[in-house]
């Protein structure tokens, strides 16, 4: 998988043309133009078209630029596929898909371009081995709201009915090589519950998560990013590894600690999103 920090997806309206302009020197590591959830009926096809202006102008820099379409079986998803194919944004994110079937079906409309998968019904999360293994695929992304919708659920600030799945959706997306990335948190003006709910993605071994406001992308980059603790210890442990006397070996003592060789794996990951997030 490319080593490319996703901390902080924020979704931004494409109707929002003030958005888009201000997504351009946000902090995020990915801007989401949305044409789905957050665009009314009336507005969709001015969103498409405000979208691909965007991707032809061009000025996110190294933020990741993805859109999210409309549902293929929606009156407007055909059209944003088709504008996606030739716009070439970064990814697209695909809505209520629910396994390899039909994330096939979105690609076939639009062509080479990598895709991004909601995890957002009952079904996708029963089938997630299958969905994360479609081909095309880059993430897997929580939609809490719409899981919750569909099980009837009450999350809470614990997300209990939902451990299971996320730890499901992080296995699947590691298995396949995919980026996992949280869902949303939709209190804006609770920045405890935020960053406890970022501290259990980061937990949970999640890449990032998604987010609504800029206001919360300062904690989300914080609690995503490997501590100056981790990549010391990391820098340590390749350095470790480098030296002749570890040739071959598939433990070494490092400060009075039995390190593995798939700890070393693990430091040269930290460095190298470390390295990513620096550049």
């Amino acid at each position: 998988m490319d080593i490319r920090p996703r901390r902080s997806p924020l979704y931004m309206p494409a109707s929002n043309a003030k958005a888009i302009v201000k997504a351009r020197s946000l902090p995020c590591d990915a801007v989401i133009l949305d044409l789905e959830d957050a665009v009314a009926p009336e507005a969709k096809d001015a969103a498409r078209d405000a979208a691909v202006a965007a991707i032809r102008e061009g000025g996110f820099g190294s933020r990741e630029l993805v859109v999210r379409v409309n549902a293929l079986s929606s009156p407007w998803g055909a059209a944003d596929c088709a504008a996606m194919r030739i716009a070439q944004p970064d990814a697209v994110l695909i809505p209520k898909v629910d396994d390899a079937a039909g994330v096939a079906v979105y690609r076939a409309a639009l062509g080479a371009l990598p895709v991004w998968a909601m995890v957002e019904t009952a079904r996708s999360v029963l089938r997630i081995e299958d969905l994360a293994s479609a081909a095309g695929l880059a993430a897997l992304i929580v939609g809490p709201n719409d899981l919750a919708k569909e099980m009837r659920a009450r999350p809470g600030t614990d997300r209990l009915p939902f451990l299971g799945f996320l730890a499901q959706i992080v296995a699947a997306a590691r298995a396949y090589g995919l980026s996992p990335i949280d869902g949303v948190y939709n209190d804006i003006d609770d920045a405890t519950g935020f960053a406890a709910e970022c501290d259990q993605g980061v937990r949970f071994g999640f890449d990032g998560k998604t987010l609504i406001h800029p206001s919360q992308i300062a904690a989300c980059n914080t609690a995503f990013s490997p501590t100056q603790e981790a990549i010391a210890w990391a820098t340590a442990v390749v350095a470790a590894f480098a030296e002749p006397d570890a040739a071959g070996k598939g433990v070494i003592r490092i400060a009075g600690k039995m390190v593995e060789r798939l700890h070393y794996e693990q430091a040269q990951h930290t460095l190298a999103i470390a390295a990513a997030i620096d550049g």
